[in-house]
C-alpha cells in the first residue's frame, strides 16, 4: 500500500476532491484512494475520522494530515513534485494568484452549477448571478493562454496546480453547456481529453449514488 492516502468523496459530485486528486495523477505521485460517501446517515462521522474540518479532501502522509484542496496541491509540490508550478516566476506568480483566486471565489457558480459529471441539460445553463463569475473565467483562460501557454495545452503550457483547481470547472462548462471564447474553449477541450480526467469522469459515470442538488 501507497504511503500516502487521498481521501475523496463521491467523483461525480466532489469538485474538491478532483482537484488534488488530478495534480497527484498528472505528477505521477503514487497513492492510495479512499473514497467516503456523500450525503448519507455516517458521512460526517466517517469524515471525521481523517478530516479535523470534516470536509474533504484530506490527504494522509504518515501521521501526517493536510486537508483543503490548494494546500494538498502546495504540499504535494513542494515534496515531490515541485514541476507543478511554472518556473517563470511571472507565469508561476500568475498560477498562484488565480489558484487562490479559485480557492477562495466563485460563489455563484458552486451554488448554481454544481459539479454534475453525468449530468447534460439541453438548455444552456447561464443564469444572471453566474455571469459574472463566468466571464471573469473565460477571460482569465484566454488571457494565461496567450501570455504563458506556449509548449503545452494547458494554461501555463504543461500542467499545474492551476489546471487542477480549474478542472472541475471544466466539467461544469460541458453539463451546463457554456459557450466560451475559443482560446478557453480550446483549453477546456484538452483538460477534458487528459487520460486522468477520463478516469476520472469513467469512474463517476458507474457510481451509482444520485444526490439531489438544487440550483434554485
Amino acid at each position: 500500500m501507497s504511503k500516502l492516502t487521498l481521501v475523496i468523496g463521491n467523483k461525480n459530485y466532489s469538485p474538491w476532491s478532483l482537484r488534488p486528486w488530478l495534480a497527484m495523477k498528472q505528477a505521477g505521485i503514487k497513492f492510495t484512494e479512499m473514497k467516503i460517501l456523500l450525503d448519507t446517515p455516517t458521512t460526517h462521522q466517517e469524515i471525521g475520522k481523517y478530516s479535523p474540518t470534516g470536509l474533504l479532501p484530506v490527504l494522509l502522509d504518515g501521521e501526517i494530515k493536510v486537508w483543503e484542496s490548494l494546500a494538498i496541491c502546495e504540499y504535494v509540490a513542494e515534496k515531490f513534485a515541485t514541476f507543478l508550478w511554472p518556473k517563470d516566476d511571472a507565469a508561476r506568480a500568475m498560477a498562484r494568484a488565480i489558484s487562490a483566486e479559485m480557492h477562495a471565489g466563485f460563489p455563484n457558480l458552486g451554488r448554481y452549477m454544481p459539479m454534475d459529471c453525468r449530468g447534460s441539460y439541453s438548455e444552456p445553463g447561464m443564469i444572471p448571478e453566474v455571469k459574472p463569475e463566468i466571464d471573469r473565467i473565460d477571460n482569465m483562460w484566454r488571457e494565461c493562454r496567450e501570455k504563458f501557454g506556449a509548449g503545452g495545452d494547458m494554461l501555463f503550457g504543461k500542467f499545474t496546480i492551476a489546471d487542477a483547481m480549474y478542472a472541475p470547472l471544466v466539467s461544469r462548462f460541458a453539463t451546463y453547456q457554456i459557450k466560451l471564447n475559443p482560446v478557453a474553449q480550446a483549453y477546456a477541450e484538452a483538460v477534458w481529453a487528459l487520460p486522468d480526467m477520463q478516469e476520472w469522469l469513467a469512474a463517476a459515470a458507474v457510481e451509482p449514488e444520485n444526490i439531489f442538488h438544487s440550483r434554485f
